[in-house]
C-alpha cells in the first residue's frame, strides 16, 4: 500500500491538517504512530483505513479486506453484541454459519461471551470496546487500522489484542496502530511514523528485536536473563526509565498509586509520574476510574547547570 503526496483538510479552504504524505505500507509489519495530540494522528489512520478520502495525492494498494477500530466507539445501535459482530461479518463477506461461529469465538477471546445477547446500548465501555475490536479482527484483514483501540479494556482483553495484532502480523497483514502507553509492542514494531506539524516523517522503531541461536548464550552483562523467545532480556534490579502520565478525571483513585507513583496538579489535569515497569498499572488503575489519559512521555532528562565563571 502506498499514499503519495496525500494531503487532507475539512472543507476547501480549512486548514491542512496533513500534506505532503508519502508512505509505503508493505505487507506483514507492524507500523506505528507517534506524536503530540492534535497533530493528525487520527486523521492518518483514518486515510489509510479509507474512511478519510484525501483532498490531495493518492492511495493505492489497499488490501480488499481492511478493518478499522476508531478511538471511540458508537454503541447506540439496535443490535446485541453477537447480532452486531454477525451482521459486519456478513457485510465483510462470510456466509452466515461461519459469521455466527467466529462473533462467538472473538466475543469470548475478549472475555465478553457473557454479553453476547446483550443490547449494544446496555454494555459497559470496557465492553463496548471489546466488540468494536473483536469487529475489526472478523474477516481476518489485510489492513488493521487502530486508533487507541487498547484504551479502556482490560488486561486480559489487551493482551488478547497484542496477540491478535501478532497474528495478523504472521500472517501478512500491515497494522497501523496509535497508542498512549509507549511500551505497547514497542519492541515489535518494524516502523514508527512521527506525526508532526502536518508532517509524517518514517523512521525506525525505538528498539530492534534480537534473536540469539544456538545451543548456549555466554553470560550477560548484570545477570541479565532471556525474556520469551530470546528476543528481549531482563537484568533484575535495574530501574526502568521514569514515565510521565498526564490525565484528567473526577473519581477517587487508590492511595498509595501503583508503583509509589506521585501526582501533582498540572494546568487542566494532573501529572503522574512513574517507574516506567509501573507505568502499566497505573494506566489501568486510571482507565478503570474512567479518568482521560492525555498523553504518555519519558520524564525528561535534568538540564546541568552551566558552570560557574571562576572569580
Amino acid at each position: 500500500m502506498r499514499l503519495a503526496g496525500v494531503g487532507r483538510r475539512y472543507g476547501p479552504r480549512g486548514p491542512w491538517v496533513l500534506r505532503g504524505v508519502d508512505l509505503e505500507l508493505p505487507p506483514g509489519r507492524l507500523v506505528r504512530a507517534v506524536g503530540p495530540n492534535g497533530t493528525g494522528k487520527s486523521t492518518l489512520l483514518r486515510l489509510v483505513a479509507g474512511v478519510d478520502a484525501p483532498a490531495e495525492g493518492r492511495i493505492t494498494g489497499r488490501p480488499p479486506r481492511t478493518a478499522y477500530v476508531p478511538e471511540r466507539f458508537p454503541p447506540a445501535l439496535p443490535f446485541t453484541a453477537h447480532g452486531y459482530l454477525v451482521h459486519l461479518a456478513r457485510l465483510q463477506g462470510l456466509r452466515t454459519g461461519a459469521a455466527r461461529a467466529r462473533a462467538g469465538e472473538w466475543l469470548e477471546r475478549f472475555g465478553a461471551g457473557g454479553y453476547a445477547g446483550t443490547a449494544l446500548a446496555g454494555l459497559s465501555k470496557g465492553t463496548a470496546q471489546k466488540v468494536a475490536v473483536a469487529q475489526a479482527l472478523l474477516a481476518e484483514p489485510g489492513l488493521l487500522v487502530l486508533d487507541e483501540a487498547w484504551t479502556g479494556l482490560d488486561t486480559g482483553a489487551r493482551a488478547a489484542l497484542d496477540d491478535a495484532v501478532r497474528e495478523r502480523v504472521a500472517a501478512g497483514a500491515t497494522v497501523l496502530f496509535v497508542d498512549h502507553d509507549p511500551r505497547r509492542l514497542a519492541d515489535e514494531a518494524h516502523t514508527t511514523l512521527r506525526v508532526e506539524a502536518g508532517r509524517v516523517r518514517p523512521g525506525a522503531p525505538a528498539s530492534v528485536p534480537v534473536r540469539v541461536d544456538g545451543p548456549g548464550v555466554p553470560p550477560l552483562p548484570g545477570g541479565a536473563t532471556p525474556v520469551g523467545a530470546g528476543t528481549r532480556f531482563r537484568v533484575d534490579g535495574a530501574p526502568s526509565a521514569p514515565v510521565r502520565v498526564v490525565a484528567s478525571g473526577v473519581l477517587p483513585l487508590p492511595d498509595p498509586l501503583p508503583g509509589g507513583a506521585t501526582a501533582a496538579a498540572v494546568g487542566g489535569g494532573t501529572l503522574f509520574r512513574v517507574d516506567g515497569a509501573a507505568s502499566d498499572e497505573l494506566l489501568r488503575v486510571l482507565l478503570a476510574a474512567s479518568w482521560h489519559v492525555h498523553r504518555v512521555e519519558p520524564e525528561p532528562a535534568p538540564v546541568p547547570a552551566a558552570p560557574r565563571e571562576a572569580p
